[in-house]
């Protein structure tokens, strides 16, 4: 436990220097994009956890980051102000589940607050991901592949030609997440560092959450499921119903990132739901290692940042994609060697015990 641990302090430590080599160089613009790459990495660790842990492909991915950012953006634009007289519109805005703020070409906007936002979002996620996985799981290799790519292929559609989606222009003029006074996840420039913070410390708390389930009782059984599912089965464990709760636990986090994600920019637009979005989340799996959290999420770290600081350019699909196919055919198992920051973490913690004893 402590070397699980002083992993993750090590990685703390690193996202600090990363925050204030931005503030000695004067290039706080950096932190748009890191914060951005967090919330696709909350999703790239709840996948490598199905993928990995739990032996079940998903290229799908992108369609529950499109459900949560979706359902929040919808509720939280949506204008109820005509309905405002209706018994129930009143008892929710009395509640404190709708509020007013103000429009982006001014007046007034009765609208449903971010957080209920998220919770539908995320309860309809769970839903969903249960409705799909249930059928779904029970499929093996390829099929099990074309079955979560037609899901995402469904999203995408959806989203396209729904008028009140925004269709192909998505829906912009999102408002900001609110948690504290004076402290919100949004795009607003003076909130830069926080957001840096809140959003890193988001995914520290999903990897420190990752992490304890893969050494528990839970995490033996999926290793044994992802190993041999027919000899886990013959064994007594459940294999159907573990992998259906990993399905939807990583589900959960594509959804909880699409919401705040979207909050965060202020919007969000199809692309998010396509079928490439998931093709590259799986690219970055394969290249950390398919049963390597540490590896998934510092791939996604430097992947996900070249590619929204624009490094790839027009070629960005077909980056991943390469990627995706490199790795299959000459390092199945990832580029990083398992449990390297846990290296990391433990000579970190040699060197303090070290000091502390001169």
């Amino acid at each position: 436990m402590v070397r699980r641990y002083s992993a993750v302090f090590a990685f703390a430590l690193f996202l600090v220097a990363i925050q204030l080599a931005t503030l000695f160089a004067g290039a706080g613009y950096y932190l748009t994009q890191l914060t951005m790459t967090a919330y696709y990495s909350l999703l790239t660790i709840g996948l490598c956890m199905l993928i990995g842990y739990a032996g079940q492909i998903s290229l799908g991915h992108a369609g529950f980051f499109a459900i949560g950012g979706y359902v929040s953006a919808f509720l939280t634009t949506c204008d109820l102000t005509p309905h405002k007289g209706s018994a129930l519109v009143s008892l929710l805005s009395k509640s404190g589940v709708l509020v007013f703020r103000p429009g982006l070409y001014g007046g007034t906007l009765l609208t449903v607050h971010p957080w209920p936002a998220c919770v539908v979002a995320i309860l309809l996620t769970v839903v969903i991901a249960y409705l799909v996985g249930g059928p779904v799981l029970k499929l093996r290799g390829h099929y099990l592949a074309m079955a979560t790519l037609g899901f995402g292929i469904i999203i995408l559609r959806i989203v396209l030609g729904t008028e009140s989606l925004g269709a192909a222009d998505g829906i912009s003029d999102v408002p900001g997440f609110p948690l504290f006074p004076g402290l919100a996840i949004s795009g607003d420039s003076s909130l830069r560092v926080s957001n840096y913070y809140m959003a890193w410390g988001l995914v520290i708390l999903g990897m420190v959450f990752l992490l304890n389930l893969v050494h528990s009782r839970v995490g033996r059984a999926l290793a044994a499921v992802h190993g041999a599912e027919d000899a886990a089965s013959a064994v007594g464990i459940p294999t159907a119903r573990y992998k259906l709760h990993t399905f939807v636990l990583s589900a959960v986090f594509a959804s909880l990132a699409g919401v705040l994600l979207t909050h965060y920019n202020g919007g969000i637009g199809p692309s998010e739901a396509s079928v490439m979005k998931s093709v590259r989340y799986v690219a970055i799996v394969a290249a950390g290692g398919m049963a390597n959290l540490w590896g998934a999420l510092m791939m996604s770290l430097v992947l996900n940042y070249l590619s929204l600081r624009g490094y790839f350019g027009t070629f960005d699909d077909a980056v991943f994609g390469i990627i995706l196919l490199l790795i299959m055919l000459f390092a199945p198992d990832g580029l990083l060697r398992r449990h390297i920051l846990a290296d990391l973490g433990r000579m970190f913690s040699r060197n303090a015990a070290g000091e502390e004893g001169s």
